[in-house]
């Protein structure tokens, strides 16, 4: 019961991204007239936010109480995008957008570590994958509230979506805290939950990346960032407008996909996959970003189905983010330190969430320049990339070499299963 209900938290505290992030650019450029640099400006920040939260948080799970760290952080995140309706200044709109990010961020390895506490080893991949599920829907919900309510050609058009955000994040604060009154750690579950003497941040980094398995699964976390997520929101939709010429309703169309096809073979996949390693379905992934960007390439080829192509390439890669996110958060939990769970889960977040805030600056120098063609070749590169670096971490840990870190603890489903 407290996984379903740490799901259904995961679910609602997601509505604030859906509901303000796809609308705050245009909000702060043309409805508040602050230009296109302090709209620029605040997705920064929101970036950086998300960037500090990532690795102080999992550091505050491990040493404290992880419930605390989620409430406390989203109750953060609540305050920061609820003032927002109250900021009439760029400043005050950069500094509400900087806190929302570290709110939002803050929470994210604190709930991956209650995962770990509350559900069994057998179990994990499952409640992670409905976690995926729930806070992709909680992301589509919010945007689909926002799109119908949101007025951008008024001050106070998008207080709707701030507000939306900052019940988001307080309900959400709420199921998580009822869920973990009088929790303990699952008699099942296999994570270390004695704290060992605080390290510094250095130190922290040195005894993870010790572990050949631990690079290799950054390598994997970095490369198969940038090869799909990175590119969402911002990449994807330039290279369609821009090269392909299709137009914006097939944009909507292509994100509508993705999100279906994951919300209808989410729960498939993971049982048709519950016995292969993590590493082999790593390489899958990296394999299936590999096929959606040839298929994406051979689109400006056929002109009269671009769109039709465009739209399977989000398909495709839907197919890819049912294994990504169930399969890479307990392989990278497995491998931590002990102790040291909340940390390792931080510090890769922070990995990912640099590595996919330069994606839309690459995007736009090489489609800005007209080079479409080596837009398509370097993601295409760093998929094969990412299906390396699976291999090599199968190796790895088939070698032994991903084991965890001395003073781990051992014998973790994911190290059982990448044999």
């Amino acid at each position: 019961m407290r996984a379903k209900l740490l799901v259904l938290a995961s679910s609602i505290g997601m509505l604030g991204w859906g509901a303000v992030l796809p609308f705050q650019y245009a909000y702060a450029a043309d409805t508040r007239g602050w230009g296109a640099f302090a709209a620029a400006a605040a997705s920064s920040l929101f970036s950086i936010g998300a960037l500090v939260a990532a690795p102080v948080a999992g550091r505050l799970s491990d040493r404290f109480d992880p419930v605390l760290v989620a409430v406390l952080s989203q109750l953060l995140g609540a305050l920061g995008v609820g003032a927002l309706v109250f900021a009439d200044s760029p400043a005050a709109f950069l500094a509400g957008m900087f806190v929302f990010g570290l709110g939002l961020t803050a929470a994210v390895p604190a709930k991956q570590v209650l995962v770990l506490r509350w559900v069994d080893s057998a179990d994990r991949r499952r409640i992670f994958a409905y976690k995926f599920t729930g806070e992709a829907l909680g992301m589509a919900a919010g945007a689909y509230v926002a799109g119908h309510l949101v007025d951008l050609r008024a001050p106070q058009g998008l207080d709707v979506g701030f507000l939306t955000a900052a019940a988001g994040f307080a309900i959400s604060s709420l199921v998580i805290g009822l869920a973990g009154r009088g929790a303990g750690v699952h008699p099942g579950s296999d994570i270390v939950t004695e704290v060992s003497a605080p390290k510094s941040p250095r130190e922290s980094l040195r005894l993870i990346f010790a572990n050949p398995a631990l690079r290799w699964t950054a390598v994997v976390t970095v490369t198969l960032a940038l090869g799909f997520y990175a590119q969402f929101e911002s990449g994807l939709p330039a290279y369609g407008l821009t090269v392909l010429d299709i137009d914006t309703a097939a944009i909507g169309t292509a994100a509508a996909v993705n999100a279906i096809v994951i919300v209808a073979l989410q729960v498939i996949v993971v049982r048709l996959t519950a016995h292969r390693s993590a590493p082999t379905l790593l390489m899958a992934v990296g394999a299936i970003w590999v096929l959606s960007w040839l298929v994406l390439s051979s689109a400006q080829f056929a002109p009269g189905v671009a769109s039709a192509m465009f739209v399977t390439t989000f398909g495709i890669f839907a197919v890819g983010e049912t294994m990504y996110s169930p399969v890479l958060n307990p392989l990278t939990a497995s491998l931590a330190p002990a102790g040291m769970v909340g940390q390792t889960l931080g510090i890769f977040g922070a990995l990912q969430t640099t590595f996919s805030a330069l994606g839309p600056l690459v995007a736009g120098a090489l489609l800005g320049a007209g080079f479409a063609n080596g837009f398509l070749g370097l993601h295409l590169a760093i998929s094969l990339i990412a299906v390396y670096a699976a291999w090599r971490l199968r190796g790895a840990m088939r070698s032994g070499e991903g084991q965890p870190t001395s003073g781990a603890r051992s014998g973790t489903d994911e190290a059982v299963l990448a044999a």
